[in-house]
């Protein structure tokens, strides 16, 4: 058996056990292809230069017992692998946090929020980070500025440390234990934010991958708008007056103009469309309340 034969075999486990997908891959044969490849040592992208490459069955086996596990626990592939990807660049992450897959993550990368930022930027928070993802990328992306990385949860906030010390952002990040603002008060140049923002229904009717994350990292009331509404009353505090807060709200959107109609916000194009991730100025955020 051949590496592609070995990966077309557990894709078409995968797709007849009707996991879910969308914590890194959308479809069983690359979701097949990671947990191969990592499963025999191989680098992720190994599959198109190897895919003659023969495998000896104590390879087959130890692929095939990944799969089953992610076939049985139902959790998301970078829990079992404990590593994801954001552009290009690996995380270490468990169950303790959120598996990182934002649409920030281009925007940081492609330059998108670069024209907002004042030359003067030196404050950069990322809030609710997680993992730390976005911190890391944003320390990576802008060398001039120091990033706060916040979150509610110890949990997330360990293993953000993992991330921070394993990318040596020690002396740029800081990583802070806060309800929301209540321990960041800047003022920051650029608040970035991917909130729990699924309302109640969708939670509901989430498929067990996502319910295997931290619950608090999902979810947000009725309309999933109740962080995002603190949020606006406490960010004009903590921002100067240059400074540009950029927010995701996933699939939300409609909820999102119903619960703050008066907002003038900036929608910013990601690979999933133009109504996922969005933009306002501090004026906007005033004038709007």
């Amino acid at each position: 058996m051949t590496l592609l034969e070995l990966v077309e075999a557990q894709a078409e486990r995968l797709a007849q056990a009707g996991v879910s997908f969308g914590h890194g891959t959308t479809n069983a044969y690359d979701e097949a292809a990671w947990l191969v490849q990592w499963s025999l040592g191989l680098p992720l992208d190994a599959l198109d230069d190897q895919s003659a490459r023969p495998v000896s069955a104590q390879e087959k086996r130890r692929a095939q017992a990944l799969v089953g596990e992610r076939i049985a626990t139902r959790k998301p592939a970078a829990y079992l692998t404990h590593e994801a990807w954001l552009q290009g660049v690996p995380f270490y992450v468990d169950e303790r946090a959120i598996v990182p897959r934002s649409f920030i993550a281009e925007l940081i990368a492609d330059g998108s929020i670069d024209p907002w930022l004042s030359d003067r930027a030196e404050r950069v928070l990322d809030l609710c980070t997680g993992n730390g993802s976005l911190a890391v990328l944003a320390a990576m992306a802008w060398p001039e500025v120091r990033v706060d990385a916040s979150d509610l949860s110890r949990d997330a906030l360990a293993v953000a440390r993992i991330n921070v010390e394993r990318h040596g952002l020690v002396e740029r990040i800081t990583l802070v234990e806060s309800d929301a603002l209540a321990a960041t008060p800047g003022p920051y140049d650029l608040i970035l934010c991917n909130p729990p923002y699924v309302n109640a229904a969708s939670m509901a009717a989430l498929p067990p991958e996502y319910r295997a994350e931290p619950e608090m990292a999902l979810g947000s009331g009725p309309d999933g708008m109740d962080f995002t509404r603190r949020l606006l009353r406490e960010a004009p505090h903590a921002m100067t007056p240059q400074s540009v807060l950029v927010i995701e709200i996933g699939n939300e959107r409609e909820h999102f103009e119903r619960a703050f109609p008066r907002l003038e916000a900036v929608w910013l194009e990601t690979s999933a469309g133009a109504d996922q991730v969005l933009l306002l100025t501090r004026d906007a955020i005033v004038a709007g309340s």
